[in-house]
């Protein structure tokens, strides 16, 4: 059964290992020249998480190059701690940077998967019996399955479902992830450690101790710039945090000079529990993405896991798989579908500033804590790999 798959991140390669495992013949394309190195930290919370990078062999090779636990300390203008979030809520079991990741689940799956860098999807005709694909650079081909692994803006999404605007929320604010490529030292260090956070009214400035590590949120509507345009995303930043003090100037000064600049809004994806149509499927945050909720890169591998294992038990009869997908991960993506990261980080006034920093530090960020843990498990992982033949 030939399958292609749209994406090269993280959901896109861990569908495509499964799926060879299964015995289906895959493609993955990648609209980037290249695997994207860096990129934020992203994490693994508790014990469904690590059970499936276990059954797939990278566990102790992301362990390897997990960054560390680091404390985010939100301070005043002078420098002064104000309050604390602890590095278990942000980097979970296991933290590592995106880049890292995708480049073990690539090294795993590249001498079985067809890999085509520097190219997209252009169309997509779902005859019923099989999915006619056109390609921007490269020759029309026809496959079994097209699943969508492509993000939240995802181009599978569109040619499938409909405009991003009937799917993709934007809820009231952005961030940016910014670093200097050419700088070695990017990770995070390995022991525990504290990186420094500021807030003005709607704000929010990050110093990673070095021009490797930056990043800024504010509220805004939304805003009309090319994603890819990094020129572009420089100067929005420049513009909106020029009158912020503390460290923001000296990290202005930086940002001239890193070359690793990702700047995007704070969106849902909404489908409502409808995450196949046709011989089409979407998987990871093109299915229910949620930008920093803390749930994305768990979700993607989880239901990389489901969707491969169901098309599995069905012997490729994606009716039935694609059925049995949407009821399994409806009811888990919910961990993520009600969470709103941007006003618990870039509260809009300085009430809401001092009612975060008091929250910190009582029970209730405790026992949000426990929350997240039990959710992350909340699913009944069933024994997908115990399918392989010998």
């Amino acid at each position: 059964m030939r399958v292609l798959i749209s994406g090269a991140s993280i959901a896109g390669p861990s569908l495509a290992y499964w799926l060879h495992r299964y015995g289906f013949e895959v493609t993955v394309v990648e609209r980037a020249p290249a695997l994207r190195p860096g990129g934020q930290a992203v994490d693994f919370k508790g014990r469904t998480h690590l059970t499936v990078l276990e059954r797939m062999g990278v566990l102790d090779a992301v362990r390897a190059r997990r960054t560390g636990t680091t404390d985010m300390v939100f301070v005043d203008d002078a420098g002064r701690e104000l309050a604390v979030m602890s590095g278990e809520f942000t980097g979970g079991d296991v933290e590592i940077l995106r880049g890292d990741l995708a480049e073990i689940l690539y090294e795993r799956t590249a001498d079985s998967v067809d890999y085509v860098f520097g190219d997209t999807i252009t169309a997509l005709t779902d005859t019923g019996d099989e999915v006619r694909v056109a390609f921007e650079h490269g020759q029309p081909h026809t496959f079994d399955l097209v699943l969508g692994a492509d993000g939240i803006h995802s181009r599978v999404r569109k040619l499938a479902f409909g405009p991003e605007a009937d799917f993709v929320h934007h809820l009231g604010r952005y961030y940016c992830v910014a670093g200097a490529s050419r700088w070695t030292d990017t990770s995070l260090p390995r022991e525990r450690a504290r990186g420094f956070a500021h807030n003005t009214p709607g704000k929010l400035a990050v110093d990673g101790g070095s021009k490797a590590q930056q990043m800024y949120m504010f509220s805004s509507p939304v805003l009309d710039y090319a994603r890819e345009d990094t020129s572009a995303a420089r100067r929005i930043i420049e513009s909106t945090f020029a009158d912020m003090g503390w460290h923001a100037p000296r990290m202005l000064a930086d940002l001239a000079e890193c070359d690793d600049i990702y700047l995007d809004s704070i969106s849902q994806v909404r489908m409502h529990g409808e995450y196949t149509r046709g011989r089409v499927a979407l998987v990871g945050d093109s299915a229910y993405g949620n930008t920093l909720a803390g749930f994305g890169t768990g979700l993607a591998v989880v239901g990389a896991y489901v969707l491969a294992g169901e098309l599995a038990t069905a012997a490729g009869d994606h009716v039935t798989a694609f059925a049995a997908y949407e009821r399994i991960m409806r009811r888990y993506a919910k961990i993520a579908g009600n969470s709103n990261a941007g006003p618990f980080l870039a509260p809009k006034t300085a009430l809401g500033i001092r009612a975060r920093n008091w929250f910190l530090g009582s029970r209730l960020f405790t026992l949000m804590l426990k929350y997240g843990d039990k959710a992350a498990n909340d699913i009944d992982l069933l024994d997908y790999p115990s399918l392989i033949r010998a």
